[in-house]
């Protein structure tokens, strides 16, 4: 480990000294809890939704930021590294943990990163986590389970031989492993698909309940039944199809988790200039929802992004586009003005226009109002938009990952 690692580490320790006996804020305090690490772990949101039944006994980000947010909303931290993913090693990784969990950076598998793919960068520190997985399992110590969690992208980066790379290391690790791709749409009000590829050791035993013979349609998109179809068959052999129930129906709504006394954001005085931007089709839009809004007699919110689109000419014009649908885009981290799309909040004849609000973004992942954001309002977009919807993690736990756990002690108890 660097020095300034080890530095870092030690400021984390010491400053949750002060918490006596100290575990996650989300342990349940006296039933059964699992052990896990959070590598990639920004503001501690995937602990947010694995919930009381789980102990964070190691966590690691690069993100001094990010560092400051985990430890204000899990008891200090005592748990926390500061420090590139590359200066741990084992003996930094305490026990043997039940589930180890990774949303790898996910630059070089987006559009925005050039799909430079797991050797770009950024997106190769999942190389660095795996090392690390190999090197537990050397010491015996391998966990039960591994959850990686990154864009669509990931999926579909060059060709899909990107996604074979991370099927093939499961398959060499001995572990048996799948993928589910889960739009936090189902659960909030945002369209933000991602996909999760768990994988589970081979000497833990799967329940019934937790994995079918064929794939759903609601998890399996027809491109990963497609890559899953030419996997080598040393990759192949290993591969499941997780089952998980379809979510209630989701009563939340953009508009319903809108402030009403924003923070952190101030309304604009171009929207004048936004409603310009847009042609026909999208200035239609407003009307219709202006009529809806004196129907209804409260407030419909869209959201706007700005583009640059060419016209049958060849000429490029930047337009603003509008979607009345009560879902939010997918929230992103705030790298440019163009990129963030920006609220409507029409009442009647009034209609105003502002950014999301930092804590706004937070209930769109699915967040308490009791977690604690970031004073700075781009400092908690960008930890926001880099996170992991916390009512997804939730799901995936209660079916999947639980379920094995809880099936697999039962039988080491008999």
């Amino acid at each position: 480990m660097t020095e300034r690692a080890r530095k870092d580490k030690q400021h984390f320790h010491l400053a949750a000294r002060a918490v006596p006996g100290h575990s996650s804020t989300y342990a349940n305090g006296g039933g059964m809890t699992y052990q896990y690490y959070d590598f990639f772990a920004g503001g501690g949101m995937a602990g947010v939704g694995l919930g009381p039944g789980w102990n964070c006994t190691f966590a690691n980000d690069f993100d001094a930021h990010k560092a400051d947010v985990y430890c204000a909303n899990h008891d200090g931290g005592a748990e926390f590294v500061l420090g590139d993913v590359a200066a741990v090693t084992t003996d930094d990784l305490p026990g043997r943990p039940d589930m180890a969990w990774a949303s790898f950076p996910c630059q070089d598998l987006s559009l925005a990163g050039a799909r430079r793919g797991l050797e770009g960068g950024r997106s190769s520190a999942f190389w660095t986590f795996w090392n690390l997985m190999r090197g537990l399992g050397d010491e015996g110590r391998a966990p039960g389970l591994i959850v990686l969690e990154n864009v669509y992208g990931a999926l579909t980066s060059h060709g899909g031989t990107d996604f074979a790379a991370l099927a093939a290391a499961f398959a060499d690790f001995g572990y048996r492993y799948g993928a589910v791709m889960i739009n936090a749409v189902h659960f909030v009000p945002q369209s933000r698909p991602r996909l999760f590829i768990i994988g589970i050791r081979s000497d833990v035993t799967v329940p019934a309940g937790c994995i079918s013979e064929i794939p759903s349609p609601l998890w399996h998109p027809n491109k990963l039944i497609e890559i899953s179809g030419w996997l080598p068959s040393n990759s192949a052999k290993n591969w499941l199809w997780w089952d998980l129930p379809a979510p209630s129906t989701r009563n939340t709504s953009l508009a319903t988790l809108i402030e009403d006394d924003p923070q952190g954001v101030e309304w604009r005085n171009d929207t004048d200039y936004l409603l310009n931007l847009m042609v026909p089709r999208h200035r239609a839009k407003v009307a219709d929802a202006q009529r809806l809004s004196q129907q209804l007699g409260r407030r419909v919110v869209g959201t706007i992004f700005r583009r640059t689109r060419t016209d049958p000419n060849g000429i490029k014009h930047q337009r603003a586009e509008i979607r009345f649908d009560e879902v939010s885009g997918c929230l992103r981290t705030p790298s440019g003005g163009s990129s963030r799309q920006i609220l409507l909040v029409v009442e009647g004849a009034s209609i105003r226009s502002r950014l999301l609000s930092p804590r706004e973004a937070a209930r769109l992942m699915g967040l308490p109002d009791s977690y604690k954001l970031p004073d700075r309002t781009n400092t908690a977009l960008h930890l926001v938009g880099d996170g992991v919807a916390v009512p997804v993690v939730r799901h995936i736990a209660a079916h999947i990952l639980e379920p094995i756990l809880t099936a697999n002690d039962a039988r080491a108890a008999a």
